[in-house]
């Protein structure tokens, strides 16, 4: 099994460094250096692995294998990578797809599908972006977050009882 050791922002897979690790095959969490404030926890299901289930994360995934059933990264990061194969309706923060997912995406904040990467199925998200040679089938739904006012941000409900003599 193999980890990255740290991760900054953004994910490039490409050029990670990697190292052995005697940790376990669901235990590949990136180290996270307290002086590198960009650094991210990373988990990553590596190419040769089939999962038929439901996967739940509160650190950013990358998956390069294949998964069919839901998965909920808790508003963190899914990468899509080149190999990966998803029969999933997926729920995150952000959504990058190199790969090929079939499934509904909902992403609070962008999603993301680069120039080889497949989409078929219906997007929500505030943001998004579909390169150049990308393949896109679905709906898309643009969920931008209700801005909150100063008077809702202040505003507290008090009950009051009163007495009318």
């Amino acid at each position: 099994m193999l980890t990255k050791q740290t991760q900054p922002e953004p994910v490039d897979s490409s050029s990670a460094q990697w190292s052995k690790s005697s940790a376990g095959l669901f235990n590949a969490n990136a180290s996270v250096s307290p002086s590198s404030p960009t650094a991210r926890s990373l988990a990553c299901l590596g190419a040769t692995l089939k999962i038929e289930g439901k996967i739940t994360s509160e650190e950013d995934l990358q998956i390069d294998g294949i998964v069919q059933g839901p998965i909920s990264l808790q508003g963190r990061r899914l990468t899509v990578g080149r190999t990966a194969e998803l029969n999933s309706e997926v729920t995150a923060g952000e959504v990058i797809v190199y790969g090929k997912v079939t499934g509904n995406l909902r992403a609070r904040d962008r999603v993301e599908i680069k120039k080889d990467g497949s989409v078929v199925g219906d997007i929500t998200t505030a943001r998004i972006s579909i390169e150049d040679g990308a393949d896109f089938k679905g709906r898309i739904e643009i969920d931008r977050p209700k801005p909150q006012t100063d008077a809702d941000s202040e505003r507290v409900d008090i009950p009051v009882i009163a007495e009318i003599i």
